[in-house]
C-alpha cells in the first residue's frame, strides 16, 4: 500500500505563477516516487487554477480550511460546495494553526461531518500542545477525537483520515520519535474502536510535525502511520522531492 503524503503549503507561495510551477514540480516528483501518493493543499485562491492548469495525470487537491455551513454571512470564509466546485477532493480540518485562532472542538466536529456529507475526504487534525510525564496528553487527544467524530456514522468512519500533529513538534529541530508515534497510533485506533468497533482498526493515521527526508522513512517504517502531513518542507520543490524519494524507500 502506498503511503499518503499531504503537502500543506499554508500561505505560500505569493503568486499563481509560482504555485503552478511548484505544483508541476510536485507532480513530477510524485510520479517518480512509486510508493507514495501525494495530495497538495494550496491556498484556496489557487485551487481552481491548479485544477485547470495541468493536463494528464494530476495530483489531487485539498482545501486548507472550510466553513461547516454551505452558504451564509461568513465574510472571508469558504464553503464546502465552493471547494468541491474548484475540484478539491480533500479538506484539512482542525489544523493546529486554525485551532490557535480560536477554532473549537465542536466546530471541528461540524466541519468533519459536513465534509463527509459532501462526499469529500476530511483530513482531521489532532494533537496536544504539551506533554507531561503524567500523560494528560492522551486525555486531551481523546477529547479531540470524541468531539471531532461525534457526528460521524459508522458507515463513514473509514473515510476519515486522522492527522496527528503534536503542536510541540511543529517547527521543532527534531520530529517526534517513531516509537512515541507508534504508541500514539495505537491509542488513536483504540479510542476509535471503543466507539466504532473493528471499523476503527483500519483508520488511516498520518504524522505531521517537522518531518523531512531524514525522518520520513523512519516514521513511516516504525511509527505505525500510513502517511505524513508535511508543511514547510512541501513548499521547496527540491526539499519535497528528496522527502518523497526517501519516503518511497521506507
Amino acid at each position: 500500500m502506498k503511503s499518503l503524503i499531504v503537502a500543506n503549503w499554508k500561505m505560500n507561495p505569493a503568486t499563481l505563477k509560482e504555485a503552478i510551477k511548484l505544483y508541476e514540480e510536485t507532480k513530477k516528483a510524485s510520479l517518480a516516487a512509486k510508493n507514495v501518493s501525494v495530495v497538495v493543499a494550496p491556498p484556496a485562491i489557487f485551487l481552481r487554477d491548479l485544477a485547470a492548469a495541468t493536463r494528464g495525470a494530476k495530483v489531487p487537491l485539498a482545501a486548507q480550511n472550510v466553513h461547516f455551513e454551505n452558504a451564509g454571512s461568513y465574510t472571508g470564509d469558504i464553503s464546502i460546495p465552493q471547494v468541491a466546485d474548484a475540484k478539491a477532493a480533500y479538506v484539512i480540518v482542525g489544523h493546529a494553526e486554525r485551532r490557535a485562532l480560536g477554532e473549537t472542538n465542536e466546530e471541528v466536529g461540524k466541519k468533519v461531518a459536513a465534509v463527509l456529507e459532501a462526499k469529500l475526504t476530511p483530513i482531521f487534525c489532532i494533537g496536544e500542545k504539551t506533554r507531561t510525564p503524567a500523560g494528560e496528553h492522551f486525555v486531551f487527544v481523546k477529547e479531540q477525537l470524541r468531539a471531532g467524530l461525534q457526528h460521524v456514522s459508522p458507515a463513514k468512519i473509514g473515510k476519515v483520515i486522522i492527522a496527528y500533529e503534536p503542536v510541540w513538534a511543529i517547527g521543532a529541530a527534531q520530529p517526534m520519535s517513531p516509537r512515541d508515534m507508534h504508541e500514539m497510533s495505537i491509542f488513536i485506533r483504540k479510542a476509535i474502536v471503543e466507539k466504532y468497533g473493528d471499523l476503527g482498526m483500519n483508520i488511516t493515521v498520518l504524522y505531521g510535525g517537522s518531518v523531512d527526508a531524514a525522518s520520513a522513512p523512519l516514521m513511516l517504517r516504525d511509527g505505525d502511520v500510513k502517511g505524513l502531513l508535511v508543511g514547510r518542507a512541501s513548499v521547496d520543490a527540491k526539499t519535497f522531492t528528496e522527502l518523497l524519494i526517501a519516503a518511497s524507500k521506507k
